[in-house]
């Protein structure tokens, strides 16, 4: 049986996810959804005027309730025989809540984000305007909000006959990202180190070490999230909200392709910090970073020559 969500228990809203596991389980336990019946992940989203990011977490979790078998982009309705025993729909009011709507541009502006950073390591993209709104069912001018929210972070550009476009990640560009980084980053350590919590510089150290010790079961989430806890987290209480900002936009258009051997080096600094060398930590982060950019070019070349990205129907190669 699917559980009432905390935050319904404790009187708050209900996460949009949440809402639409209500919804779809309502209709699944009335034989509205028919077994047999195919869900899709974009047909869903299109329906109650969401992104596909609730729609996907909604499913997976009617999927381990018995509900539905499938993953990712489908979903097909299981038959009686497999059916949850006993009432699976969540305890709450009869009538289904409505879902929260959000602003049409933030519908689809995480799924944009995504597959435009996942190209870049490919080379440069022309984007179609129009082919944009079609793939997603939405205006021009939801598609023209999109992209001038992405142009805000740096990830697409306009040309001199004001066309969209993703600036691929070579050489040039990654060296510039990463001069912008070397310039930032040891700064705002500097500037964080007074500000940081009781124990956070001791707790970072203590997770690169344990990752040290297990590194040949490190994944790709693990790797993420040891990133993030030196240059976002850490980093992050510099008190200056414009580096932070800055800095994130960096990190986010490198971390997809940031998958190296950096637990010494992120080990180096922090040790230097927790010691309390804050200008010798700055010196190592910015040495760590002077490194990261022979790797993250060298990487980048290995996948362009083993990996074609899968064709979008918005995005058209630059030669």
């Amino acid at each position: 049986m699917l559980e009432p969500s905390q935050h319904a228990v404790q009187g708050k809203a209900p996460r949009i996810f949440e809402q639409l596991v209500v919804v779809l389980s309502q209709r699944l336990a009335s034989g509205a959804i028919r077994p047999g019946t195919v869900l899709r992940t974009a047909a869903v989203a299109r329906e109650f005027g969401t992104s596909r990011g609730p729609v996907r977490r909604a499913l997976d979790e009617l999927q381990a309730a018995g509900w539905l078998v499938g993953s990712g982009l489908a979903y097909v309705v299981r038959g009686p025989e497999h059916r949850p025993e006993g009432d699976a729909s969540p305890s709450v009011a009869a009538v289904p809540p409505r879902i929260a709507a959000e602003a049409s541009w933030a519908r689809i502006y995480s799924d944009v984000e995504t597959t435009l950073v996942a190209r870049m390591s490919f080379g440069s993209w022309r984007i179609v305007e129009a082919e944009l709104a079609d793939h997603y069912g939405v205006s021009r001018t939801v598609a023209r909000e999109v992209l001038g929210r992405l142009q805000q972070r740096g990830i697409v550009k306009k040309d001199q006959r004001s066309r969209w476009y993703v600036p691929g990640l070579g050489r040039d560009y990654m060296a510039d990202l990463y001069e912008m980084r070397r310039a930032l980053e040891p700064q705002a350590l500097v500037n964080a180190a007074p500000r940081l919590p009781p124990g956070l510089a001791q707790s970072a150290l203590a997770s690169i070490d344990d990752a040290i010790a297990r590194a040949e079961e490190l994944d790709g989430t693990d790797l993420d999230r040891l990133e993030h806890e030196l240059h976002i987290d850490l980093i992050g209480h510099c008190g200056n909200r414009t580096m932070v900002e800055a800095i994130g936009l960096y990190q986010s258009l490198l971390s997809a392709h940031s998958f190296e051997p950096f637990l010494p080096e992120h080990r180096t600094v922090l040790e230097r910090l927790v010691a309390g060398h804050v200008a010798s930590a700055a010196d190592a982060l910015r040495e760590h970073l002077a490194l990261s950019l022979d790797r993250a070019v060298y990487r980048i070349e290995q996948v362009r020559g083993l990996v074609t990205p899968a064709p979008v129907s918005y995005l058209i190669p630059i030669a």
